[in-house]
């Protein structure tokens, strides 16, 4: 009965897509409007894509919706520096009211970038409005642009003059290696002044070899126009040829939107033997580059196997490669320095960080001794920055630590001990919040769980002591280990060689390939859950990344076939598991400690209003004193969440029924005094067990009908109310369809069971509650006697907030929520194909999804906007400019948030008249209730008149009322898509 989590991604990839596609498909037939519609549910069903991204920005901007554009692109330019993203930022922020800010934005796009045709009236513009002299760019060739009008101008690279430039002069070859090119008139800087050559000249790219030679794809971010000009050297930097990049490349995959990547490639028999360098304009590797056609097979022949007995202990030595993000690297440096005092040699390798900031707090470091400064001239990549590092500790051991790491106090310790427990170990790696295979809780994670955020370095110390309390000295051995911080004792550097910098370029996949030519000679590589190390991760290898680490991972599996499959079984077996939890529980014990008593909620994993509830409950009983710890389902178990406590907190998972005694004790410890049992679907104990094992009584929140209902909504499967027949109509009901009825038997037999056990545990509980008062007669209809107590979820007396529609074509008719079958999926599909055969001035729009929205929208007469945010909720539904919400279930709803949501949005409700969605509009007189077995001719022709009569009489309101969630005037053009041409896929 659960929802397959992975089958939900998918299925909202595909609609991504889908909707993608019409938005293009209209904006082609020149429908402006209805793109924007489509764009807009693109962006819901695929929130992170970066191809929806854009085009969904310049949708709302052409709409009018400034501020809903200028959030989309200033994420956007956040993640990457684009010309169009920069100058659509600016128009939108302009048109958003924010002049400082489109200025700014507008400094970004020419100071980084060369300007295309037709900017020049807007660059005026912002001149004009920040009080510049006029505009300048700067293009990937070295020409100057200036805007029209602007008087004589003196150019400075990097503060020397270029005698007589003007528009259209092509600067001195030395530009490309300036920090900065300065444009003033009458000693005032134009707008885009100071150009920032490093920037103009970047390459997005990929370089790879095979049999035949190097092939690639390479662009200028900066000036697509401009064919890439690259240079192939030899190890020592020796030219070898030039090649030009000049066809387009639509197979390449780059991250950055609008990318024209352009391909190239060169024959093996025109390059020599060797390590070979291709570079861009700039003198920096394009990625994947180093690399050789014809790799050696081993940096230094055989790998040596490990001694019979440990060695002594060397020195350790900290090689920390350094590139950007100076805060990162500079916190990172200081934890170093705080955790393992003066007495350990710090080994940075500045990798020609492009940085002067950065670069000279190194240098001042270096002169105060603390730390070694390697610095490289120009960008070599990680593996060589590393090897540097493991050269210059020749004979030590050597940790290489990312440099957006922080350590504590022990870390260094706890590895080294581990290190030298055992002959055959060769590195060692600590847990971390993002570090794959040890990552904490990483497997124990669930899916739509967040991502574990980075931890501050007072929170990575308190990681830190727990991890050693909770699992110091043991060792868990692992296939492969991780560069974020790795421990790699010298004995098996000596034996095995440096990282393969000629294979694995920028980096990605060294690390690994190091720990299984070891293997191949006996070493181990272990994890050591004792030390616990934070780690930002998710640093890219620029817009190439994705193809950079398939790349990379194919020349991994090439070199030691099985490496996937070995990984593989890793995550399946799972050794580190009871390492993990030992740290979940010492992080659990030591996160209630504010705590003298708890209360337990019992529920399930597939959110919707059982969850919102249970969060609610939460929050009271917070408020109240007491430690809310929910109890939710796993595949193998279950597993404990404090929701008292923040992001990243500790979640203990138990594998039942082999964990069960330690649950209990664990709840004990917790002070568990009370339970309340809202859900026990996907959980193997049942309430009375839970509660005789804690001691505590417990109290029963019902949300559904599945205590005596194993199809849980009272919907038979022909999909219509069943109308609770009794014993004998159920068990027909149950004979066919899927339900939580198991076992084998007769079916009478089983359900007799069933409703038995549900029963024994109603009446076993102190307390059983209902959310609304039908939904306490049906529950005392199945079980008679049973005493149920009402508790509204929520307090329908608020009065709604006025929302009016200027009258339209066609009476708009919202429907909220997730609309499956039992929640009227058949009645609203019958309706739009109802209304589109009669040709009724009717349509609708589902705030949410359904199991088929092409069914619905083929129809002409239904949009749907895809998934949001419980948040957003309101403003979106407020934002369709309906004249009235059909709420059209055919179950009896036990509450229905969406009806609460409707009210929210100023609208009054159409609902059957079936549970407590009919018993709340009768109460609250804020809609209407209908015979659920009205025809769908009489259901519509009720909805025409209803509609009208909300609609007459009201004024036009304002243009926006919700700027960022697209206010829609008519329902988007379906537009189907009939050309299978190659497109972008919405990431």
């Amino acid at each position: 009965m659960a929802e397959d989590p992975a089958a939900q991604q998918a299925w909202a990839d595909a609609q991504a897509q889908s909707a993608f596609h019409r938005a293009r498909a209209c904006e082609a037939s020149g429908d402006p409007a209805s793109a924007w519609a489509w764009y807009e549910r693109a962006h819901r069903l695929a929130p992170e894509s970066i191809v929806v991204a854009f085009p969904l920005a310049m949708a709302r901007l052409r709409g009018g919706d400034g501020a809903g554009a200028a959030q989309v692109l200033r994420a956007l330019t956040g993640r990457f520096d684009f010309r169009e993203g920069w100058i659509a930022q600016a128009a939108a922020l302009l048109m958003a009211g924010e002049d400082a800010a489109a200025i700014a934005a507008g400094q970004q796009a020419l100071s980084r970038h060369a300007p295309s045709e037709g900017m020049e009236p807007f660059c005026a513009r912002l001149a004009m409005l920040a009080g510049r002299p006029g505009w300048c760019g700067l293009s990937a060739s070295g020409r100057l642009h200036l805007g029209a009008g602007v008087p004589a101008v003196t150019v400075l690279v990097d503060g020397r003059p270029v005698p007589g430039a003007m528009d259209g002069t092509l600067l001195p070859a030395r530009w490309r290696r300036a920090g900065r090119v300065e444009v003033l008139a009458g000693g005032a800087a134009l707008l885009g002044s100071p150009l920032e050559p490093a920037a103009l000249q970047r390459i997005d790219g990929l370089v790879t070899a095979g049999s035949e030679g190097l092939s690639g794809w390479a662009w200028h971010p900066s000036d697509p126009d401009h064919a890439p000009v690259l240079h192939i050297r030899d190890a020592e930097r020796r030219p070898i040829r030039r090649v030009i990049a000049a066809d387009a490349a639509p197979e390449a995959d780059s991250l950055l939107p609008l990318a024209r990547p352009r391909r190239f490639a060169v024959a093996a028999a025109d390059l020599p033997p060797g390590l070979l360098h291709v570079e861009g304009p700039d003198g920096r590797d394009l990625p994947g580059s180093p690399l050789a056609v014809h790799p050696a097979a081993s940096p230094g022949g055989p790998v040596r196997p490990p001694p019979p007995v440990p060695p002594r202990r060397a020195g350790p030595a900290i090689v920390i490669p350094v590139h950007g993000d100076r805060a990162a690297t500079l916190a990172c440096l200081e934890s170093v320095r705080a955790s393992v005092g003066d007495g350990v040699t710090v080994i940075v390798v500045d990798d020609a960080t492009p940085d002067p900031v950065l670069a000279a707090e190194l240098d001042r470091r270096a002169h105060a001794g603390s730390i070694r400064l390697i610095r490289h001239p120009r960008c070599l990549g990680f593996p060589h920055a590393a090897n540097a590092g493991l050269r210059a500790a020749a004979g030590q051991d050597v940790v290489l630590l990312n440099s957006d790491t922080l350590v504590a106090g022990g870390w260094l310790e706890e590895l080294a001990d581990i290190a030298y427990g055992a002959a055959d170990i060769g590195t060692v790696t600590p847990l971390s919040n993002r570090a794959d295979l040890f990552s904490w809780p990483g497997a124990d994670a669930l899916p739509g769980d967040p991502p574990a955020p980075m931890p501050d370095l007072e929170t990575v110390d308190r990681l830190m002591a727990a991890a050693r309390a909770a699992n110091r000295g043991q060792a868990v051995e692992v296939p492969t280990g991780h560069g974020f911080c790795l421990f790699l004792r010298h004995d098996c550097l000596a034996a095995a060689g440096p990282f393969r910098a000629d294979l694995f370029a920028q980096g990605y996949g060294e690390e690994n390939e190091f720990c299984r030519r070891a293997a191949g000679a006996g070493w181990r590589h272990v994890a050591a859950p004792g030390a616990f190390v934070g780690h930002a991760g998710g640093a890219s290898f620029g817009a190439a990344g994705p193809a950079l680490l398939r790349r990379n991972l194919a020349i991994l599996d090439r070199l030691h076939p099985g490496y996937g499959g070995l990984v593989a079984a890793h995550l399946v077996a799972d050794p580190l598991f009871v390492a993990r939890r030992r740290l979940d529980l010492v992080c659990w014990r030591r996160g209630g400690a504010g705590w003298r008593r708890a209360v337990l909620l019992v529920t399930h994993d597939q959110g919707g209003g059982v969850e919102r509830v249970v969060r609610d409950r939460a929050r009271m009983w917070r408020a109240q004193g007491l430690r809310p710890v929910v109890l939710r389902p796993t595949p193998d178990g279950c597993r404990l969440e404090d929701a008292a406590a923040g992001a990243g907190a500790a979640m203990p998972r138990f594998r039942l029924p082999a964990d069960r005694d330690l649950l209990l004790t664990v709840l004990r410890a917790s002070g568990v005094g009370r339970m309340e049992w809202h859900h026990g679907l996907g959980h193997t104990l049942d309430a009375p067990t839970l509660a005789a094992g804690l001691g505590v009584p417990y109290a029963v929140h019902v949300h559904d009908y599945a205590w005596f209902c194993p199809r849980v909504a009272l919907v038979d499967p022909s999909g219509r109310h069943c109308g609770m027949p009794g014993p004998a109509g159920c068990a027909a009901c149950l004979r066919t369809g899927d339900s939580l009825l198991t076992g084998t038997g007769p079916v009478p037999v089983r359900l007799a069971a069933y409703r038995a056990r549900a029963g024994t545990v109603l009446r076993g509980a102190a307390s059983v509650t209902a959310p609304s008062a039908d939904t306490a007669r049906r529950m005392e209809q199945a079980f008679p006697g049973l005493a149920i107590g009402v508790v509204p979820p929520l307090d329908d007396e608020a009065p709604p907030p006025a929302r009016a529609r200027a009258p339209g074509a066609r009476i708009r008719v919202a429907v909220p929520g997730a609309i499956g079958v039992e929640k009227g999926y058949r009645v609203l599909l019958a309706a739009a194909q109802d209304a589109a055969a009669r040709a009724l001035a009717l349509e609708f729009v589902v705030v949410g999804h359904t199991p088929d929205d092409d069914a619905l929208m083929a129809t002409g007469r239904v949009f749907v906007t895809g998934p949001y945010a419980e948040a957003d909720g309101a403003a979106l539904l407020a934002a369709q400019r309906a004249d009235l919400a059909f709420l059209p279930s055919i179950w009896p709803e036990t509450w229905c948030f969406a009806l609460g949501l409707a009210w929210q949005a100023g609208l009054r409700a159409v609902v059957f008249d079936l549970g407590a969605p009919a018993e709340r509009v009768r109460r609250t007189g804020r809609g209407t209730v209908l015979p659920p077995e009205l025809s769908i001719h009489e259901l519509n022709t009720f909805l025409l008149s209803y509609g009208r009569i909300g609609a007459a009489g009201t004024g036009r309101r304002e243009k926006r009322e919700i700027a960022t969630l697209h206010p829609v005037d008519r329902l988007p053009a379906p537009h189907a898509i009939r050309s299978p041409a190659r497109r972008r896929k919405a990431r």
